[in-house]
């Protein structure tokens, strides 16, 4: 065992997005993201917070507020959250009314992340009438005003306490954070971008300048196992999923690993640029890679979005994870 890791004073999450698997029915994926949170919970988690998207073969859940209903009405002490709420889809007030009564139904239970991303391909967005104009600022400043009771009608239940309001950002997004002083989500090929510790700056010293105070959650594929051939072979199916997806414009449901596959050269190239954006191996290992992330992004919490065709093998990357966190 390794002495260093993730800092004692970093939080520990789990973002799941009901990833569907071949030869199963959607509703299985919803099931498993409930009892994933049930788990998640007795295994120490900070939080446990899921996803939208629509029209994915791969994904079931498009209802966020509905999915952690479910999750919340089986657990008792863990947040969840979403991760996030698409704003485009949505008509702020909306959003509002629905997080309030989670809130108001599991107090001091409830974080709402939003994004600016919209649906997957041209006619998921024509169905959901997304917005063909950025107006995620304006959505944001609307949104808050209702959760607070400055808006001028009243978004019911009506509370007397926040709702944490966290912004899923890259880019842009992170500027937009700032400016409204709230914490930020970031994750994906900008962990690896040489410009993400001066955008980070620039988000904190944006912050500071709205009254408020910075906090990074970076979100990151983390899969652990015995060895870092074991673990690599546990990342292949969301890999495989991302590269035909990048090809076929579907994104499909996880397969087993062990299924052969005739690929491209393009599709190898994106199998294997997931894999390394992808935190895997043993214990140690990946503590020590999270240790380096940590310190790169300034984090202050880690929020895991594995997923793998095996849910055995991927109970028991969370748990492994988790023991990071109790070893601290």
């Amino acid at each position: 065992m390794v002495d260093e890791g993730v800092p004692p004073d970093v939080e520990l999450s789990l973002l799941d997005r009901s990833r569907t698997r071949a030869g199963e029915p959607d509703d299985a994926a919803l099931r498993h993201s409930v009892a994933r949170a049930v788990r998640a919970e007795e295994l120490g988690y900070h939080r446990f917070w899921v996803a939208e998207h629509h029209g994915v073969p791969g994904i079931a859940s498009g209802s966020p507020p509905v999915l952690i209903a479910a999750a919340a009405a089986r657990t008792e002490r863990i947040r969840l959250g979403s991760g996030g709420v698409m704003l485009p889809n949505h008509q702020p007030l909306v959003v509002a009314e629905q997080f309030a009564m989670l809130e108001a139904l599991f107090p001091a239970r409830i974080d709402l992340g939003v994004g600016r991303s919209l649906g997957f391909t041209p006619s998921v967005r024509r169905a959901l009438h997304a917005a063909t104009t950025d107006t995620f600022a304006d959505d944001l400043a609307e949104l808050r005003a209702y959760l607070r009771g400055t808006a001028p009608i009243t978004a019911r239940p009506r509370l007397d306490r926040d709702i944490p309001v966290f912004v899923l950002a890259t880019g842009k997004g992170l500027a937009v954070a700032g400016d409204a002083g709230l914490p930020v989500v970031v994750g994906g090929p900008i962990l690896s971008d040489d410009a993400l510790r001066p955008m980070l700056d620039d988000y904190r010293s944006r912050v500071r300048a709205a009254g408020g105070e910075p906090y990074v959650v970076v979100s990151t594929d983390v899969l652990i196992a015995d060895s870092t051939e074991e673990a690599r072979e546990l990342a292949l199916p969301e890999a495989w999923a991302m590269a035909a997806s990048r090809t076929t414009g579907e994104f499909p449901a996880l397969e087993p690993a062990e299924l052969g596959r005739d690929m491209t050269v393009r599709q190898r190239t994106t199998v294997e640029r997931a894999i390394a954006r992808t935190v895997h191996g043993t214990e140690d290992a990946v503590a020590e890679q999270l240790d380096d992330l940590v310190n790169r992004a300034g984090a202050d919490e880690l929020l895991a979005s594995s997923s793998t065709f095996d849910r055995a093998a991927l109970a028991d990357s969370d748990a492994r994870l988790a023991r990071l966190l109790l070893r601290r």
